[in-house]
């Protein structure tokens, strides 16, 4: 076969001149001081080539390199029977991810999850250049094995040569290059016997219930739990571009009231009397304001639009000309515009300089800009540095798959994967699901997720099976140092838990 004997548009064959891609892991032990003592583990990280069955007219073709996935994997080192020190095949292993989609894992890897994180500093108090890692007392690697997966053209994963990457911005093909992944993984390293876990943020939790649905049907693998911090998986519930314009307005306020308390907005009260009020008035009043249109009356819109001032900080006069219906995205440049200050999406409680005082909104988000510096910088340093990976191409922390990225299964209507959810917790009784909120969120709002539980078609005591945490955070709670801590000690009790059963 020659260089251009192709089977399928996208993927090619070994030639003399284009050598089959071949897995490459380097190991190295290391030690880290935890709050259980200490613990010694062993670190694998590089690329795993995936591949794919080709068919053509019918006749298989072989199994077709078509992906190089980055994976960096942690094992606990333990004595066996015969005593020698490796893996336990039986521990606890959790595969973790974030979303975007388009983000690499770095940020639940060095900034909750791992041994090693990065000090970003504090809200309102970031670390200056040229920043540090440090080891983590709490890191799950205590309750579970990990393994940071980043999905294509994240980090370190790419195409192989001759393959498009573009085959897998999408929904369907992200789930199924996730998914091959940890059935290839468990599968060499002899974990199916281990519990299992998925963990993921923000995009990464439409990613995990996906994934874990597909694990089931297609190869009946079932998993102990699932991680989901700072959840979406009906995207209309807090999308403002389609039909439920409103009730993404509704899922909104909350988080509203809770950024406008911590600026100063909501003097003399507390941020749980601030939340219930939101809470109440957004399911309340407020949905049936939305819902009433232009039958509203110019004396109950005064009402509302008063209330609706005092608890988000906005001006009367703004919420007027928006119609009621602040954006999320408007809200972070208009809240503190008379301080010249625009506050951000992924955490409300950090602030940046609004870079216009006319802006209808922001050039960037401050909260991103506070953190990718560190982030970058610990990663490019950490897999060279102190795992020695001989890869030098570009980490990318984000991609641009996000701007074309595929939804066609879900055309005509927004992302709901809430029944894939809900079929795997009704076919395992002993899954267990972990989600996780914060207050300052206005990437995936506390309160559309909620409203996502509520509505679950699920008995009674499956919902007791999921769990809930909540945290005075934004996107991610690992953003300061002790909700980091308590992050992480959740989920270490969660996972031991769900393994115990």
């Amino acid at each position: 076969m020659t260089d251009t004997d192709v089977t399928k548009p996208g993927t090619t064959v070994a030639t003399p001149d284009r050598p089959e891609p071949q897995d490459v892991l380097v190991e190295t032990s290391h030690t880290v001081r935890t709050d259980d003592g200490e613990l010694a583990y062993t670190v694998r990280t590089g690329r795993v080539v995936l591949r794919e069955e080709e068919y053509k007219d019918d006749v298989f073709q072989g199994w077709r390199p078509r992906a190089e996935l980055a994976v960096t994997a942690y094992t606990l080192d333990v004595e066996g029977p015969d005593g020698r020190t490796g893996a336990d095949p039986t521990r606890p292993i959790t595969f973790v991810f974030n979303g975007g989609p388009g983000s690499s894992s770095l940020w639940l890897h060095l900034g909750v999850l791992g041994p090693r994180v990065v000090d970003a500093g504090e809200p309102g108090a970031p670390t200056p250049p040229p920043y540090a890692l440090e080891d983590n007392p709490q890191t799950v690697l205590r309750a579970t094995d990990l393994v940071f997966v980043d999905p294509m053209s994240t980090g370190l994963s790419r195409a192989v040569e001759g393959g498009k990457a573009k085959d897998y911005h999408g929904w369907k093909k992200d789930v199924e290059q996730v998914s091959e992944l940890i059935r290839l993984w468990c599968t060499r390293e002899d974990r199916w016997m281990s519990p299992k876990f998925l963990c993921g943020e923000s995009y990464g939790t439409t990613r995990a219930v996906s994934v874990a649905e597909h694990l089931f049907e297609r190869f009946g693998m079932q998993l102990n739990g699932l991680v989901l911090i700072s959840s979406v998986l009906d995207f209309g519930t807090q999308d403002f571009r389609f039909l439920r314009h409103d009730e993404a307005c509704q899922s909104y306020l909350p988080t509203y009231a809770a950024i406008a308390h911590y600026h100063g907005k909501h003097e003399g009260r507390t941020l749980q009397e601030v939340l219930t009020e939101a809470e109440e008035f957004a399911a309340g009043t407020y949905r049936w304001a939305l819902g009433r249109g232009h039958r509203l009356t110019d004396e109950e819109r005064y009402d509302v639009r008063a209330r609706l001032a005092s608890l988000t900080g906005l001006s009367e006069d703004y919420l007027e000309r928006c119609d009621l219906r602040p954006e999320h995205w408007r809200f972070c440049t208009e809240l503190l515009r008379d301080r010249g200050l625009t506050v951000g999406r992924i955490d409300g409680r950090i602030t940046g300089v609004l870079h216009s005082g006319i802006a209808e909104g922001m050039d960037a988000d401050p909260s991103i800009d506070m953190i990718m510096g560190p982030y970058s910088a610990a990663i490019h340093h950490y897999l060279r540095g102190e795992l020695r990976s001989e890869l030098d191409l570009p980490y990318a922390v984000f991609s641009d798959a996000i701007e074309h990225w595929s939804y066609k299964e879900f055309e005509g209507r927004p992302v709901n994967v809430t029944d894939k959810l809900e079929r795997v917790m009704r076919a395992n009784p002993h899954l267990r699901v972990r989600i996780e909120y914060g207050y300052y969120d206005l990437a995936t709002p506390y309160g559309a997720a909620e409203d996502m539980v509520a509505h679950l078609k699920l008995p009674e005591q499956a919902l007791d099976r999921i769990e809930h945490a909540w945290f005075e955070t934004g996107h991610m709670p690992y953003v300061g140092a002790a909700t980091r801590a308590e992050e992480a000690e959740g989920i270490t009790d969660f996972v031991r838990r769900a393994s115990a059963l």
